[in-house]
């Protein structure tokens, strides 16, 4: 299983921005699948997941209101839609896929990894 994020770039404060996230593979349906963040210097830290059926979903704090996760099984993709967003939402995000059903918040469970997209949000 691969995954190729992308959809990063350079965005003001309030703006907009949509990531995706593409798996290759036939069983994309049976993942669940994890947004995750990095800046410089600070951990890697949760964004949002949704289960492999679509019918749940779970967000940070921190972007609750703001991003929403989604997923075309389709298409085998996972996207991250991010509205008003802030300085503070600068970082490399990766997306991540997971068999599992709980501790979607937790890195741990997460088996594949892509390989991160910038999101710098200027002031």
């Amino acid at each position: 299983v691969q995954l190729q994020a992308s959809g990063g770039g350079l965005v003001q404060a309030g703006g907009s921005l949509r990531l995706s996230c593409v798996v290759s593979g036939r069983t994309f349906n049976r993942y669940g699948m994890g947004w995750f963040r990095q800046d410089p210097g600070k951990e890697r830290e949760f964004v949002a997941a949704i289960e492999w059926s679509g019918t749940s979903t779970h967000y940070a704090e921190s972007v609750k209101g703001r991003f929403t996760i989604s997923r075309d099984d389709a298409k085998n993709t996972v996207y991250l839609q991010m509205n008003k967003v802030k300085p503070e939402d600068t970082a490399v995000y990766f997306c991540a896929a997971t068999k599992r059903v709980t501790d979607y918040g937790r890195e741990y469970i997460y088996d594949y990894w892509g390989q991160g997209t910038q999101v710098t949000v200027s002031s």
